[in-house]
Order: C-alpha cells, then structure tokens, then sequence
C-alpha cells in the first residue's frame, strides 16, 4: 500500500469484516450481509487549506479505526486490495 497517498482531507480506509453470525448463532450467507460501517484507516492525506492558506492536519491518523456512514466513500481495488477512499468528514468517529 505504499505506492498510494491520499490527497489533501482525504483517508484510506480497509473494512473490518463484519459479525459472521447472529446472536442465535445463524451464520448470514455473504448475499445477505451489509457491509461493514467499521474500518481500519491504512493512509491519510496531509491536510485540508483553512481560509488564511495554512494546512490543516488531519485528527486520524493510519491505524485508527473508525465508523463512518453506510454510504461513505468511494470503493476503489489498490494492489488487488478493495478499499475506500472517503473525506475526513465522512468519519463519524474513532473506536478506542
């Protein structure tokens, strides 16, 4: 993955794999499952301009992981690796 950096406010986010399992112990098969709103942050950009000119750095860092919206991000394959690509914004919040 070191061959792509994100720009300005942007993230790099890998999903975590969902629960494979109800609580009664059904396994989902893969058609029924939604995707996880759960992920792992691999790269992130070095920050979005405020209006006097100045970068502004990111609050996530790589290896945060985080939640963001059912439809955040844009799903894009790195190196045979499905990812996204999402604004810093679209992250509601950081786990842990």
């Amino acid at each position: 993955m070191t061959n792509f950096r994100p720009l300005y406010d942007r993230v790099v986010v890998r999903r975590l794999e969902g629960e494979q399992k109800t609580a009664g112990g059904i396994i989902i098969p893969d058609t029924a499952k939604e995707k996880p709103m759960e992920g792992e942050i691999v790269s992130v950009g070095s920050g979005a301009r405020n209006e006097q000119g100045q970068v502004v750095a990111l609050d996530v860092k790589a290896g945060d992981r985080v939640l963001f919206g059912k439809w955040s991000g844009t799903e894009v394959k790195i190196n045979g690796e499905e990812l996204l690509i999402m604004k810093e914004s679209d992250i509601m919040g950081v786990i842990g």
